[in-house]
C-alpha cells in the first residue's frame, strides 16, 4: 500500500504493515473527540471533515481530507477533533504502535513521519491566516485555488461539500458563501455546473488568485 503525505507532499513510499480497510458512509463518525488516537488514517476514496462542536453550538470544520490524504496523528493520546465521512468513503488503518516501531528501525520512514507533523503544522497555520482574513470574497478564493489544486479533473472541480461544510471550515455564514460564489460566476471567474452547484469551472484563474491577497 501507498501512504502519501497530502496535500502539501507528493513523495510515495510503500510500508510492510498490512493495513485495514473501513468503509464509512455519508454523514457516519469515523472517530470522536476525545477518542484514543490509536491509528493513523489514509482516504481511498471519498472525502473525510474533521470538526470540532464549539460551547455555543457551532461547528468549526478544521480540515478536509481528499482521496490520498493523511490524518490522524495527534501530539497527544486522544483525538482533539471528530473525523467524519462527507461523502461514501474508504480509509485504511494502521496502528500507530506498528507505524512508530517501523519508524525506529526505518530512516525513510522516519522521514516521512517528520514530513507528515511538519505538514500538518503548516496546514493548521495556514488555516489560522484563512480564518484572520476580513473580506469574505479573500477566503472563497483562497479556498477555490487549494481545491482547485486538489481537486480538478478535467478543467471541473467537483466539491464534495457543500456550502455549510465551506462555511464552517471558513468561519462564515452558509448564506454569505452561497452570495459570494454567486458574486464570482457573476463576474465571471467562475461557473457551475449541474443544478447541486458543487462542480465549478474556473473561467479566469488570475483573476481569482487576485482576490486572495496571500498570494
Amino acid at each position: 500500500m501507498l501512504m502519501r503525505d497530502a496535500p502539501l507532499g507528493d513523495r510515495a513510499f510503500s510500508l510492510p504493515i498490512a493495513p485495514s480497510a473501513f468503509r464509512y458512509k455519508k454523514g457516519q463518525e469515523i472517530y470522536g473527540e476525545g477518542e484514543p488516537a490509536r491509528y493513523f488514517y489514509q482516504v481511498r476514496h471519498g472525502a473525510v471533515r474533521r470538526y470540532k462542536h464549539l460551547f455555543d453550538g457551532r461547528r468549526q470544520i478544521g480540515a478536509f481530507h481528499l482521496a490520498s490524504d493523511i490524518f490522524g496523528w495527534e501530539n497527544g493520546n486522544a483525538h482533539r477533533l471528530s473525523a467524519e465521512a462527507i461523502v461514501e468513503t474508504e480509509v485504511v488503518l494502521i496502528p500507530w504502535a506498528s507505524l512508530e516501531a517501523l519508524a525506529g528501525a526505518n530512516a525513510l520512514v522516519y522521514r516521512k513521519l517528520l514530513e507528515m507533523t511538519t505538514s500538518n503544522l503548516q496546514h493548521a497555520e495556514n488555516h489560522m491566516l484563512l480564518l484572520g482574513r476580513k473580506s469574505a470574497t479573500e477566503k472563497i478564493a483562497a479556498f477555490l485555488l487549494e481545491m482547485d489544486e486538489r481537486l480538478t479533473n478535467a478543467g471541473i472541480m467537483a466539491l464534495p461539500m457543500g456550502r455549510r461544510d465551506i462555511a464552517d471550515y471558513l468561519g462564515m455564514a452558509h448564506e454569505t458563501v452561497t452570495r459570494t460564489l454567486s458574486i464570482l460566476r457573476d463576474k465571471g471567474v467562475l461557473d457551475f455546473i449541474g443544478n447541486t452547484q458543487r462542480e465549478i469551472v474556473i473561467r479566469d484563474r488570475q483573476r481569482l488568485a487576485s482576490f486572495d491577497r496571500s498570494n
